[in-house]
């Protein structure tokens, strides 16, 4: 299977340490290319670098995506997740979405840590869209952004451990994700120092895209043909429906 892990942001160290992480996780024949955003923020850490974020992710998806067979969008909160379903006609998974329904199923209430306090929110209102706000028990932001956190994990560690007590001590929460492409290796650095199961979501993204693809779950996307201006030839291309 050819996965195409896409980093909506223009950090290539993080694609690299996402890479890196998931062949660890992927099954031997999976096959893993990395692609970084074109254009945008290097951290996504506000709404309007989600938004820019949003249109990166479908420009790279436009250049680069002609050949997978399957797309796992690494950005926790999943920018233009629904637009790359939309032009794909192939599996995608986003890393928030794929966590939180793997949690949803491993525990009643789960919590979500992660960096920077405009997530707090933003993350709140995505859970409650894809239709598991009922079983979150909260998110909990650190002061710290995803690179930063992807900078100097060990700093960054005593951090991660406080709010995932608090989650799990005043929140009620029976697992913890950590998320985040900045949170990648993290897992194994907290998990057995808490009492609760501790996870990420490349892991279940790759899983979900793994399964999609062995099952053979391709879509049938057929998105009304539109015209554009400005926009990279690839993507022109893409949207215009042209083959």
């Amino acid at each position: 299977m050819r996965l195409l892990l896409l980093n909506a942001n223009t950090s290539t160290e993080m694609t690299q340490r996402v890479v890196a992480a998931a062949r660890q996780v992927a099954r031997p024949d999976t096959q893993i290319t990395g692609v970084t955003g074109r254009f945008g923020a290097d951290v996504i850490a506000s709404r309007s670098a989600y938004a820019i974020a949003g249109h990166a992710a479908l420009d790279a998806y436009a250049e680069y995506g002609g050949t997978a067979d399957a797309i796992v969008l690494a950005c926790f909160g999943d920018p233009g997740l629904q637009a790359l379903q939309e032009v794909a006609g192939v599996p995608v998974f986003g890393m928030a979405e794929a966590g939180c329904r793997r949690a949803a199923q491993m525990a009643r209430r789960f919590s979500i840590v992660t960096g920077g306090a405009a997530w707090g929110p933003m993350l709140t209102e995505y859970v409650s869209l894809i239709g598991l706000g009922h079983q979150l028990a909260s998110v909990r932001t650190l002061a710290s952004n995803g690179g930063q956190i992807a900078a100097d994990p060990a700093a960054a560690e005593s951090g991660i451990l406080i709010a995932c007590k608090a989650a799990i001590e005043e929140d009620g929460a029976e697992l913890v994700i950590l998320g985040g492409a900045g949170m990648v290796g993290m897992v194994e650095r907290v998990a057995g120092r808490l009492p609760v199961p501790v996870i990420d979501g490349l892991t279940p993204a790759i899983q979900f895209a793994e399964t999609a693809y062995q099952e053979r779950h391709n879509t049938s996307a057929q998105p009304v043909a539109m015209t554009t201006h400005g926009l990279s030839p690839a993507l022109t291309k893409l949207l215009a429906r042209e083959s």
